[in-house]
């Protein structure tokens, strides 16, 4: 079993920009996912907006970003990021889960998803928000 913990950078509308300039920074490649290519699009306008996209190198810098959907609070630094967790097996996600679950909220509950086999958001008893998923090779479209 493998386990990853990610950086998760939240915006509203400029992921992708950012992004791109992680890449310049730090080279690798970028895969990303739009609420489009997900069919997850609530509001026509999300529609190029990421649903999820990653900066990921070859030695090991991985960065997440995402825009967050317009019917969700959004101010700029408030929930600038989540913890992504990602671990190889589903019973080593659920033995976490159920752990940081206690005097949690539960934003997500945790269940298969289209992109991953589980999959949960959380925000802990301190007010971090933590998203868990099994982890899955990537395709790109």
């Amino acid at each position: 079993m493998t386990l990853k913990t990610t950086t998760h950078l939240n915006f509203r509308g400029d992921a992708r920009a950012a992004l791109a300039f992680y890449q310049s920074v730090f080279g690798g490649d970028q895969r990303l996912f739009t609420y489009r290519d997900a069919g997850n699009l609530q509001h026509p306008a999300e529609a190029d907006q990421l649903m999820w996209g990653q900066v990921v190198t070859d030695d090991g810098f991985r960065i997440m970003a995402y825009d967050v959907p317009v019917d969700r609070s959004y101010a700029p630094g408030e929930i600038p990021f989540f913890v992504s967790v990602s671990a190889s097996a589903a019973d080593e996600i659920t033995r976490y889960w159920d752990k940081l679950v206690q005097g949690a909220t539960i934003v997500q509950p945790l269940a298969p998803a289209f992109w991953a086999p589980l999959s949960g958001m959380l925000k802990d008893r301190f007010g971090i928000t933590w998203v868990l998923d099994v982890e899955v090779a990537y395709a790109p479209a």
